[in-house]
């Protein structure tokens, strides 16, 4: 069994910590699930093929991947605590940059703002994640994971239904304006489109400010990973980070999990117009997404580990995933959407699980380990892109099956084989 007495707090002092980062991933959730309703603004007000709207989910997530070891190193010079006031300070210039940008309609600088937002939270992720997980025992990691998977799932679902309202509102109305119109009169329509987004991300650059300073002046405590999660509980010397094969199939679990869960979330409304579904509704889809992934956050809250092991559960999401992502391809129209939303369920206590139990006994790798983790989340930059490019070539439903069972598949054999390798007498 890993020791976490070491450094962890106890029990009792978890509730004020818990706050704390259940508001960052209220933030996590916002921006991250602001990308599906963002591909569909960029589309229109950018007048792009799909190809390049999905340049959003690929400049916002492959930050993770340039951006990871980088904070880990310096959450090491600096603690956690101030990494994390750091990272929103950092997502608020990008949100400031992303609003100026797109205002102007200058897609390159529009997605120099995203790339940012993601550079900020790729700190606050390398963070928050890892702490969460060893603030107490690793076998429940899981259930704290999933209060704040809850936390991160009510912004998701607030997200695209906020920018639904305030910028995208008769979004299906004003396309067909922007087809009928004269140039002139079409870069007109577009520019006030474009302008409408303005003001959200100011005020978002606003209060993520106003968070970091929050969280600077906060009580939260600093965390000494290497104590908290010592590996010669499991039989390591621990004088190589790649002495710990669980770590790195656990790298490509996670870039498998969220290259997913970007695709059932970001891309769902990409997926609905395939069958010519209307913009006005093809919009809000995400939120379907994110709702069935907080029915899956509370369930996993109330099974984990009470009644059934994260490693368990894990394999049972996986197969859930590879049964829905089936229906979704024998179905059309609505209910095939239907079974993209329901992966959400599927997805929501992936990331929860995998974490901890990737993480699993690293000590003094800790810190390490979870920046390669949040590495493997570019899969949401890689795989969405490999989607619409092959739908060009065959089918769009056949392309979601095509990518999306074998992510599953993986992910089913990490939950039941993988997590356990190279871990002497771990369960």
């Amino acid at each position: 069994m890993v020791s976490t007495q070491a450094a962890a707090p106890s029990e009792r002092a978890y509730i004020g910590p818990m706050i704390v980062i259940g508001v960052l991933f209220f933030i996590f959730g916002f921006f991250t699930w602001l990308n599906g309703p963002l591909i569909t603004f960029v589309k229109l007000a950018f007048q792009l093929p799909d190809t390049y709207a999905f340049l959003v989910p690929f400049a916002f997530y492959i930050s993770y991947f340039v951006f990871s070891l980088p904070a880990s190193a310096l959450l090491r010079r600096i603690g956690m605590k101030k990494g994390m006031a750091l990272g929103l300070f950092v997502m608020a210039l990008g949100a400031f940059v992303f609003a100026e940008f797109a205002t102007r309609r200058e897609f390159a600088g529009a997605l120099s703002g995203l790339f940012a937002i993601g550079a900020g939270l790729s700190l606050l992720q390398t963070a928050s994640n890892p702490y969460v997980s060893i603030l107490g025992p690793i076998e429940s990691a899981a259930q704290r994971m999933s209060f704040m998977g809850i936390c991160n799932k009510l912004a998701g679902i607030t997200a695209p239904i906020l920018i639904g309202a305030l910028v995208l509102h008769g979004i299906g109305d004003l396309d067909a304006q922007v087809t009928a119109a004269a140039p002139a009169a079409r870069a007109g329509l577009l520019n006030a489109f474009a302008a409408k987004i303005h003001t959200p991300y100011l005020v978002m650059a606003g209060v993520l400010v106003l968070l970091g300073i929050w969280v600077l002046r906060s009580g939260l405590p600093e965390i000494k990973p290497s104590g908290a999660n010592d590996e010669h509980a499991i039989g390591h010397s621990g004088r190589s980070i790649f002495s710990f094969p669980h770590l790195w199939l656990g790298v490509l679990c996670l870039f498998l999990y969220v290259g997913a869960e970007v695709m059932a979330g970001d891309a769902i409304g990409t997926y609905g117009a395939g069958f010519g579904l209307p913009l006005d509704q093809t919009k809000f889809f995400t939120s379907f997404t994110l709702g069935a992934m907080l029915v899956g956050y509370v369930a996993g809250l109330v099974l984990i580990p009470r009644f059934v092991s994260q490693q368990r559960y894990l394999a049972v999401s996986a197969v859930l995933g590879v049964l829905f992502a089936l229906g979704a391809l024998v179905t059309t129209g609505y209910l095939s959407v239907g079974f993209v939303a329901a992966l959400g369920f599927a997805n929501a206590m992936m990331w929860p699980a995998i974490f901890p139990l990737a993480i699993k006994g690293l000590g003094r790798h800790t810190e390490a380990g979870s920046a390669l983790l949040v590495m493997g989340i570019c899969g949401g930059a890689l795989i969405p892109q490999a989607f619409v490019h092959l739908k060009e070539v065959i089918d769009f439903q056949l392309a979601f099956a095509v990518l999306m069972v074998p992510c599953y598949l993986y992910i089913l054999f990490y939950g039941m084989r993988g997590h356990r390798i190279g871990q002497h007498g771990a369960a």
